[in-house]
C-alpha cells in the first residue's frame, strides 16, 4: 500500500515537473521570439525611418552639387574650357584630386592617393571587358560588378562625409582663432613684473582660461581657469566664463565678492554636468602683494628666491556646483626675485602609455632644476618635457602655463 501510493506520488511528481518544464520552454520560446521580433522591427526602423523620395533627390541633387563646389571652389579649371574633353575631363580630375589630398592629414593623403586610381582602374578595366553590354543584365549584376558598385557608393558616401568633416574643420581653425584672439598671449612686463603664458589645447579649441586685466591704481587681475571637457563645448563656456567675468570687473566687484557672483552666475547658465575650476588674483605691482580666490583650482607654485617654495592652495570649491559656495580671500607675498607657476590640470595629468601621469612632483622637479632659465623657456620646456614623457600617447586635455616672475632689484 506504502508502495502505491509513493509510486504514485512519483508520477503526479513527474507529471507537475513535465507540465511545468514545458510551460517554461513555452515560455522561453515566446520570451526569443519577441526578442527577435523586436530587434528585427527595430533594425527595419532604422533602415527605413526618414527614407524617402525627396531624400533621395537632396542626396543625388543638392549634396552632391554642393559636395563639388566645395572640393572644387579653390581649384583653377577655367583654363580648361577651349581643351578637348578628352583632355579637359582627366586634367579636371587631376586637379580636384590635388586639392582634396592636400586637404588630408600625411598618411590619409597616402591612403587616398592608393584607393582613388585603384576603383577607377577597376571600373577601366570593368567596362572595358564587358564591351557595350556592360550595363546590360547580367553582367553588371557579377561579382565584379557588384564589388565595384559598393566600392563606389562607399567611396561616394565618404566624399559626402570628408566634405562635412573639412567643413566642420574650417570652423573649427576660425574658432581657433578667434579664441586666441581672446586671450593675452603677448608678454607682460610693468614695474619689474613679467608675465608669460604658453597654451597648448589637446583639440583645435579647449577650455582652458587665462587672462591679464587692467584693474587700474596698480593693480592687475591674473586669472586661469579650466572648464571640464575639451573641444567646442568646452570654448563655449570658456567664452561665457571671460565674458562673464570681465563684465563683473567692469561693475567694480572685486576678490572674493566677484568670484562668488560668478559662481552664481555660471550656476544659472552652464549644464549641470559642468563646473570650473578658476584661479582669481589681484596683483598689486608696486608693493608684491598677491590677493586670491583658489576654487578648486591646481594650487600654484610660488619657487622663492632663497630657494623654498610653496603652493597657493584652493580655498573654495569649483565654480558651477553649488551657487550659495562661500569664497574667501587670502593673500600672498612676491618678493622680488620669487616666480609664481599657474598651470592647468592637462600638465600634471597627461599619461604615458603605461597609464602613468605626469603629476605635480615632476613639474615641482622640473622648476627646482630650472631656476635659473628664464620664464619663456622654462614654461615651454615644461610643456615639452609632458609631451616626451607622454610620447607616443597624445594629449588627452588642453595644457596652459603662466609664469608670473618678479625681478630682482639688480636685474634690468
Amino acid at each position: 500500500m506504502a508502495k502505491a501510493a509513493h509510486t504514485d506520488a512519483r508520477e503526479r511528481f513527474e507529471e507537475f515537473a513535465a507540465r511545468f518544464g514545458e510551460s517554461a520552454r513555452t515560455t522561453w520560446d515566446a520570451a526569443q521570439r519577441a526578442s527577435r521580433e523586436r530587434a528585427w522591427r527595430e533594425f527595419q526602423d532604422l533602415f527605413t525611418r526618414d527614407v524617402t523620395g525627396k531624400g533621395l533627390q537632396e542626396l543625388l541633387g543638392e549634396e552632391t552639387h554642393e559636395t563639388v563646389r566645395f572640393f572644387t571652389r579653390e581649384v583653377v579649371l577655367g583654363d580648361l574650357k577651349s581643351r578637348p574633353w578628352f583632355e579637359r575631363y582627366p586634367l579636371s580630375a587631376w586637379r580636384v584630386f590635388l586639392a582634396v589630398a592636400h586637404r588630408l592629414a600625411p598618411w590619409r593623403r597616402v591612403l587616398f592617393a592608393v584607393s582613388v586610381p585603384v576603383v577607377a582602374v577597376g571600373w577601366l578595366r570593368y567596362l572595358a571587358g564587358r564591351g557595350v553590354g556592360a550595363w546590360t543584365f547580367p553582367p553588371i549584376f557579377s561579382f565584379d560588378g557588384w564589388l565595384l558598385l559598393a566600392a563606389s557608393f562607399l567611396g561616394f558616401l565618404l566624399v559626402l562625409e570628408l566634405r562635412d568633416k573639412l567643413s566642420l574643420k574650417g570652423d573649427l581653425e576660425i574658432a581657433r582663432q578667434i579664441q586666441f584672439g581672446l586671450l593675452p598671449f603677448a608678454p607682460f612686463a610693468s614695474d619689474g613684473f613679467r608675465v608669460e603664458t604658453v597654451m597648448r589645447p589637446a583639440n583645435t579649441v579647449g577650455g582652458d582660461y587665462f587672462d591679464l586685466i587692467d584693474l587700474g591704481e596698480g593693480r592687475v587681475a591674473v586669472v586661469i581657469g579650466d572648464v571640464a571637457g575639451k573641444g567646442m563645448p568646452a570654448a563655449l563656456l570658456m567664452a561665457l566664463l571671460q565674458g562673464s567675468l570681465r563684465t563683473l570687473i567692469t561693475a567694480g566687484l572685486r576678490g572674493a565678492c566677484l568670484v562668488a557672483k560668478l559662481n552664481v552666475h555660471l550656476c544659472d547658465n552652464i549644464p549641470s554636468n559642468r563646473l570650473v575650476t578658476f584661479f582669481y588674483s589681484e596683483l598689486d605691482l608696486a608693493t608684491g602683494a598677491l590677493q586670491y580666490v583658489n576654487a578648486g583650482h591646481n594650487p600654484p607654485f610660488v619657487l622663492r628666491r632663497d630657494g623654498t617654495s610653496e603652493r597657493l592652495a584652493p580655498t573654495a570649491m569649483a565654480l558651477g556646483i553649488v551657487a550659495d559656495t562661500p569664497f574667501d580671500a587670502f593673500f600672498a607675498e612676491i618678493e622680488p626675485g620669487d616666480r609664481v607657476l599657474l598651470y592647468t590640470d592637462g600638465l600634471t595629468e597627461a599619461a604615458n602609455a603605461r597609464d602613468e601621469e605626469y603629476g605635480e612632483e615632476r613639474v615641482l622637479s622640473w622648476l627646482e632644476t630650472h631656476r635659473g632659465t628664464e620664464d619663456r623657456p622654462l614654461i615651454e620646456g615644461l610643456i615639452e618635457d609632458v609631451l616626451r614623457f607622454g610620447s607616443p600617447v597624445r594629449p588627452r586635455d588642453d595644457m596652459t602655463v603662466m609664469a608670473v616672475s618678479r625681478r630682482s632689484p639688480q636685474v634690468p
